[in-house]
C-alpha cells in the first residue's frame, strides 16, 4: 500500500514538471512573436493650473534707501601754493638801421620741450635759418616787412613786430600741450640826433663866462672802447659784454678835483623813479653788481683824479623785451687833496671780499652796511652837466642770447 502511494506521488510530480515545461515553452514562443516590451510607466497627470493674482500692498513699505554719508570737511595742506610760472628769456632781437634780427630758442616756453619750427613766425614770416647746436630759430626782416607797425611821437618813431607761436596738434591726436603766445618786439629810433660828439669849445670866452666857469662844474659819463682810449661810437651791446664807463669832471680854473661816483641806477625808461630799476652802484662808491650777480664788474685803478673808470657786465631786465637800458649816475667832485674815507672810495667785490681800486680796502668795509653821506666841507658846489645837473644819463641798446657773439654787431 505504501508502495502504491509513493508511486502515485512520483507520477503526479512528473506530470507537474511536464506541464510546467510546456507552459514555459508556450510563454517563450508568445514572447518571440510579440517582441521586447517597454517597462511599465504609470500614466502622466497634468499639474493643476495656478491662478496668478497681482499683489496689492495694503500698507506702506517700511524700507527706505539708506542715507548718504555725511560730507567731510576737505583737508588741504596748510602751505599749499600754486606753482607760479617763471619768466624765461628765450627771445633776443637787434634792431639795425633798416632791418631787425630776431633769435628765438626752440624751448620757447621754458618747459624743456622744443617747439616745431613751423609753429613760430615773425608777423607771418617763417624762420630764415636754424642753429641746430644751440637750438635757436633765426628771423630777419626789413623794418617795413613781416607785418610791422610804425608809430611816431614827437621824439621817436617805433617799428613793432609780433612773434607768434601757435602750437599744432600732437601727432594724429587732437590735443596740444602749449598755449598761443605773442611777443611784441619794438625797435625805437630817435627822430632828432645830436651830431656833436662833445661840448662846444669856443676859441674865446668873455670875462663873464670865465667867472661863471669858476663857480660851475661840468660832469660827463661816456662809454669807452675796449682799450679805454676813445669814446665808443655805438651804444649797442650783447648780453655778457663788458660796458666800459668813464666819468669825469671838467677842471676849468678850479684847483685840482677828484670825481666820485656815488650811485648808478638802470631803468628801461629815462626816469630813475620808475620800475623796474637796478641800483648796481651805490653807498658812495660800492659797485654791487659783482656781489649780487657774481659778475666781473669792477672799478679800475685811477690814472687821473678827475676821471674814474669802471666796467659793468651787460644785462637786461627779465620781463622787458625792448633791449634798452637808461643808466643814470650821481657824480660828485671833491678837492683832489682830500683824504680818503668811507665816502671817497672806488670799491669792487672780488674773491669774496671788498677791495678798493687804490688799495685802501678798509674803507670798503662799510659797503655791506651804511657808508654815510659826504660831509659838507668836502663837497664842492655842484655844477651843470650836459645831461641833467650832476646826474649824467647814458642810453644803451642791449641784445643777444646766451651764445656770446652769436648776433651781428
Amino acid at each position: 500500500m505504501l508502495f502504491i502511494r509513493i508511486f502515485f506521488c512520483l507520477f503526479l510530480g512528473a506530470l507537474s514538471a511536464a506541464a510546467a515545461q510546456k507552459i514555459k515553452q508556450n510563454l517563450f514562443h508568445s514572447a518571440s512573436r510579440i517582441g521586447p516590451q517597454s517597462p511599465y510607466q504609470p500614466p502622466a497627470h497634468s499639474p493643476p493650473a495656478v491662478q496668478q493674482v497681482k499683489q496689492d500692498f495694503r500698507e506702506p513699505l517700511s524700507w527706505r534707501y539708506p542715507e548718504p554719508p555725511a560730507e567731510e570737511e576737505p583737508r588741504f595742506p596748510p602751505d599749499f601754493e600754486l606753482r607760479t610760472p617763471k619768466p624765461v628769456e628765450s627771445i633776443a632781437a637787434i634792431c639795425g638801421e633798416n632791418s631787425v634780427h630776431v633769435e628765438a630758442k626752440k624751448d620757447l616756453l621754458g618747459t624743456g620741450r622744443p617747439v616745431l619750427s613751423s609753429d613760430v613766425t615773425l608777423g607771418g614770416c617763417p624762420a630764415v635759418g636754424e642753429d641746430p647746436n644751440a637750438q635757436v630759430l633765426i628771423f630777419e626782416s626789413e623794418l617795413h616787412g613781416c607785418g610791422s607797425q610804425l608809430t611816431m611821437s614827437d621824439d621817436t618813431f617805433t617799428y613793432e613786430f609780433m612773434l607768434h607761436y601757435s602750437p599744432s596738434p600732437l601727432g594724429s591726436s587732437p590735443i596740444i600741450r602749449g598755449r598761443e603766445v605773442s611777443v611784441s618786439i619794438q625797435c625805437h629810433y630817435l627822430r632828432k640826433h645830436d651830431v656833436s660828439s662833445g661840448l662846444l669849445k669856443p676859441t674865446w670866452s668873455p670875462f663873464g663866462d670865465d667867472k661863471y666857469s669858476e663857480e660851475s662844474l661840468y660832469f660827463s659819463l661816456r662809454l669807452m672802447t675796449d682799450d679805454w682810449q676813445q669814446r665808443r661810437p655805438s651804444a649797442q651791446f650783447l648780453l655778457g659784454d663788458m660796458m666800459k664807463f668813464e666819468a669825469s669832471v671838467k677842471q676849468f680854473h678850479h684847483s685840482p678835483l677828484r670825481v666820485i661816483v656815488d650811485s648808478c641806477v638802470a631803468n628801461v625808461v629815462p626816469n630813475v623813479d620808475t620800475v623796474p630799476r637796478y641800483t648796481f652802484l651805490g653807498n658812495s662808491g660800492c659797485l654791487y653788481d659783482s656781489q649780487l650777480t657774481g659778475s666781473s664788474s669792477r672799478f679800475l685803478p685811477r690814472s687821473q683824479d678827475d676821471k674814474v673808470q669802471f666796467e659793468v657786465e651787460a644785462f637786461s631786465f627779465e620781463q622787458d623785451n625792448s633791449g634798452m637800458l637808461h643808466i643814470t649816475c650821481s657824480l660828485r667832485a671833491i678837492a683832489a687833496a682830500s683824504a680818503f674815507s668811507n665816502t671817497n672810495k672806488d670799491c669792487s667785490f672780488a674773491d669774496g671780499r671788498w677791495k678798493d681800486a687804490r688799495g685802501n680796502n678798509h674803507f670798503c668795509s662799510c659797503c655791506d652796511s651804511d657808508c654815510g653821506k659826504a660831509g659838507g666841507s668836502d663837497l664842492l658846489t655842484l655844477g651843470r652837466s650836459k645831461a641833467n645837473q650832476h646826474h649824467p644819463v647814458t642810453s644803451l641798446s642791449l641784445g643777444g642770447t646766451t651764445r656770446q657773439g652769436s648776433l651781428p654787431k
